[in-house]
């Protein structure tokens, strides 16, 4: 029954397109097609390698073509995936131990309102599937706007760590960040003349028995304002069945911007509080442009000793759950985070960024070369280098088992990308 109304959703959406298309629409067709090689190294006291070996090698091909078709007010967007993954993670996968901080290898609808992924292969170390990304309706007329579908959303004031984005955040050390994975949701946005604008959304999901379930759906309302030359946010969420209020903002400092979030959860326990500030600042030195960020993040649902263990772990379920569902990726309390993006050229960006917990001092130098080839070709390169000792959030949490961790070495990351 459940998977009937999804496919009468899902045919739906198309019959009201079709009927609603004439000679005067505006369509605009675009999409990429991307080319990744990811190599992991794994140390000795690593318990991946005792299934992996020393590295790891894993490939992925994603191919996506995005339909926006636009009528007076009207809107329909459709962004489509093609998905290919091969390499040695995925054969492995269903004997490794679980990796605290991975999402699917292969992505599923399971809890989304709409099943819009299907798995076309998968066997051994090979798996394909094609997903739509991106379905919803809008409607935008003078200071309206109002959306229907999947579709994906952004908030919060941080530029690594972000607190008051809780649907679907990116990694802090993601590489590509070009699309943000997308939710069925209700989403309407009211600009007034002031220049402020509240917006409002609706996610809805399933339980992990398929049923629309309000536990596990999320209602949330932002106001933004301004203020001189300064910007603020004020938020009001229930969220997986918790209570969340936030307030951030940013102002000018100088030649900088001055930036931050903190957050209050309400949760079967007590209230959890999280914050980012941090500064950004861009300069010019000699004929190269600079850009720098400078971030402190504090996770009020991480731990604050160090200890990692299992043991403790299962003892901070509001933790997990958040990192289950993607929320957070830092199981510390405390952290500090500086990136810097120097322009070779126009079309060469390199960017060092370290990413350090306070917590146990362990960090994560990362390296990215953003570089574009053609008008339609780009080229990513990046080298993530862990450093910490066992036992700590980036030389390895403890595993279980007596000398060994759940740790990765140094990882090298390659994506060429065809735009279209």
């Amino acid at each position: 029954m459940i998977a009937t109304v999804k496919r009468l959703t899902i045919a739906t959406f198309f019959v009201l397109f079709c009927q609603t298309v004439s000679a005067n629409d505006s369509f605009d067709v675009n999409g990429h097609s991307k080319y990744r090689l990811f190599v992991t190294e794994y140390p000795d006291d690593s318990i991946y390698r005792q299934y992996l070996g020393d590295d790891a090698n894993d490939q992925n091909i994603d191919i996506r073509l995005n339909l926006n078709w636009q009528q007076s007010a009207w809107r329909f967007q459709a962004d489509y995936q093609f998905i290919t993954l091969y390499g040695d993670t995925l054969e492995f996968s269903g004997q490794l131990p679980p990796l605290i901080f991975s999402t699917d290898t292969i992505q599923n609808d399971d809890h989304r309102l709409l099943d819009l992924t299907r798995v076309i292969h998968e066997e051994d170390d090979l798996a394909s599937l094609h997903r739509l990304d991106r379905l919803y309706f809008g409607y935008a007329s003078g200071p309206t706007v109002i959306r229907f579908g999947r579709q994906a959303i952004s908030w919060g004031n941080g530029l690594i760590y972000t607190p008051m984005d809780f649907f679907n955040p990116f990694d802090p050390s993601a590489i590509d960040k070009e699309y943000k994975t997308g939710d069925d949701m209700l989403y309407g946005q009211y600009l007034f003349d002031s220049g402020n604008d509240m917006q409002a959304i609706r996610v809805i999901r399933r339980n992990d028995e398929g049923d629309i379930n309000n536990n596990v759906s999320s209602t949330a309302f932002k106001y933004h304002g301004l203020v001189g030359n300064s910007e603020y946010d004020l938020l009001l969420a229930q969220h997986y069945n918790n209570n969340i209020i936030g307030i951030g903002g940013n102002t000018s400092l100088g030649g900088a911007v001055l930036r931050g979030d903190i957050t209050f959860t309400e949760t079967d326990t007590n209230t959890i509080s999280s914050l980012v500030t941090g500064v950004s600042y861009s300069w010019v030195w000699g004929s190269t442009n600079y850009s720098g960020v400078l971030e402190y993040f504090y996770n009020g649902f991480g731990i604050n000793n160090g200890d990692y263990s299992p043991a403790i772990l299962i003892q901070n379920p509001d933790l997990l759950q958040r990192i289950q569902r993607g929320e957070i990726y830092s199981l510390g309390k405390r952290y500090l985070a500086t990136s810097l993006t120097i322009e070779l050229t126009p079309l060469w960006l390199i960017t060092p960024s370290i990413y350090h917990s306070l917590s146990d001092g362990s960090s994560l130098f990362q390296l990215l070369s953003r570089h574009d080839l053609s008008q339609n070709l780009q080229l990513l390169l990046a080298i993530h280098s862990p450093s910490g000792s066992s036992g700590t959030e980036y030389g390895g949490i403890p595993s279980g088992i007596d000398n060994l961790n759940l740790g990765n070495g140094n990882r090298f990351f390659a994506q060429l990308g065809w735009y279209f």
